[in-house]
Formats: structure tokens, sequence, C-alpha cells
């Protein structure tokens, strides 16, 4: 009896100290990858003065938002000093029709491909997936050429367009994935009773599939908003995207250089997809693994 006790005390006593180990990784992990993200905070509430006085650890002495409402009223992006603000509302106007119609598109598909399957599903979906692997610059020219027949060259619509096309093939994976893990005995039902293909996927398949749809959202949102080839190829001027305006920020700062100014502007630029994955990375990745049992 003793032994066994002894044997449990040792085995609790490894426990714990294993899992103590395992916390201390992983508080040294999470202090390595946060390290920038204070850099960059503790920068942007600095003076110039203080930058260039104090360290790159160093808490700012004396806090203050100038360099944030100079990055997004007054810096200038090319050769406009208007801040950033303007070209927020050009990423808000590419970004949200964007994501909602590649999100709708990629659930009728999803839908066609497993519900209702044709001749050459198989052949069709393997070319959509096909197209999740082909790289951003392989489709840089046909999609200039493209947009210039269609007269949206260097606008919001075309990147909207562009973006759409893009994502087109990773909605379609995501929502085939889950609705294989739905009965088909709805649809045949539904089929039964006198529904048609659109009927049933408004009223039946579509009010299930919100945690597919919160992935999608969160997916292409989070893509099209960081993306920087796509917003510097296929626009320019007034209507670039956030991203490019912050490279141009970043690289025509004249005179003395305004770090301060470059961080808050890059926070500014990063800060709406941190919000989405701070509110709702629970549910991107609880949506993920929903249609992961068939298929």
């Amino acid at each position: 009896m003793a032994d066994l006790q002894t044997y449990g005390q040792d085995s609790g006593l490894k426990h714990t100290l294993l899992r103590g180990l395992l916390y201390l990784v992983l508080i040294l992990f999470s202090i390595y990858y946060l390290f920038p993200l204070f850099v960059m905070v503790t920068t942007s509430l600095k003076s110039l003065t203080e930058i260039r006085e104090g360290t790159l650890i160093s808490l700012p002495r004396v806090v203050t938002f100038d360099a944030w409402n100079y990055a997004w009223n007054e810096a200038c992006v090319g050769v406009e000093c208007s801040g950033i603000k303007t070209f927020f509302w050009n990423s808000v106007q590419m970004a949200v029709p964007a994501v909602l119609i590649s999100t709708i598109l990629g659930a009728l598909n999803g839908y066609a491909l497993t519900k209702f399957r044709f001749k050459g599903a198989n052949i069709v979906f393997a070319m959509l997936l096909f197209g999740c692997f082909v790289p951003f610059q392989v489709v840089l020219l046909p999609m200039s050429v493209t947009l210039g027949k269609l007269g949206i060259a260097n606008s919001t619509t075309g990147l909207v367009l562009v973006h759409v096309v893009y994502g087109l093939c990773f909605t379609t994976l995501f929502f085939r994935n889950y609705y294989v893990s739905i009965p088909d005995e709805l649809v045949k039902a539904a089929t039964i009773d006198g529904a048609g293909f659109f009927t049933i996927f408004w009223r039946i398949i579509l009010p299930i599939s919100g945690p597919i749809i919160v992935v999608s959202i969160i997916w292409q949102f989070t893509q099209i908003w960081n993306d920087f080839l796509f917003g510097a190829s296929f626009s320019s001027g007034g209507s670039a995207p956030m991203t490019v305006a912050l490279n141009n920020i970043v690289n025509t700062t004249t005179g003395v250089k305004q770090y301060n100014v470059d961080m808050a502007a890059a926070l500014l630029t990063g800060l709406p997809t941190l919000l989405v994955y701070v509110l709702a990375g629970k549910y991107f990745v609880r949506g993920l693994t929903a249609g992961s049992v068939k298929g």
C-alpha cells in the first residue's frame, strides 16, 4: 500500500511539473509572438523626441495620440496629405460586397455540388479545388486584361470582382465540406413536397449554415482586407485600399522619419481584422470543425 501511495505521489508530481513546463513554454512563445505588437503600440504612443531618447522596449513617459490623429487625418499618401481615412472607406467598400457575394455564391456552389449532384460535379469541384492553390501572381495578367475590357480597371468595383473570383474557390470548399454532413433525406423530403432548388436552399439549407457562414466571412474578410498585391496592381490614386495607402505612408515620408506615425498607421490598418478575430475567433474554430464528421 505504501508503494502505491509513493507511486501515486511521484506520478502526480511529474504531472504537475510537466504541466508547469508546458505553461512556461506557452508563455514564452506568447511573449515572443506579441513582442512586435507591444513595440508597435508603445512606439505609436510616443513623441519623436522620446523615441530618439528612449529604447525600443521602454514604455512611453507621456502617452500621446498625436501620431494616431496625424496618420488618420493628415499623413501624406503619395501626393495627397489627407490621412488614411479615405482609403479606409475604400477598403470597406471593397471588402463588404466581395465578402457577401463570394459567401453567397460559395454556399450555392457547395449546395449544388452535394445535394443536387449533376454529371461532372466531381470534375467541377476538382477544378475549383485546384483554384485554391493558384498563386496570386499567376492571375495578375489575365485579371488585368479582363478588368480593362470590362472598363473597371483602377476602381473599387474591379477589386471587388477580383476578390470574388479568387475567393470563390475557398468559399465553395468550405460550404461543400459542411453540406456533406447534412443528411440528404432533408432535401429529398422537401423535393417530394414540391420545393425547388432555391426554395430548399433559402428555407432549409441556409438557416442551418450559420457556423460555416461565419467561417467564410471571417476568412474572406481577413484575406481581402489584408491584401496588398491585388490592391497595388489593380488600383491607383484615390481608389486604392488601406494597405496600399499604408505602404505609401511608410515609403513617402520626407525629412525626419516618423516611426510613431508609421506604427499608428499600421495599427489602424490591421485593427479591423484584429477585432474580427477577437470578437468571432471562437466561432471560426467551431465552424471549421462543424463539417468534419463526414467527407
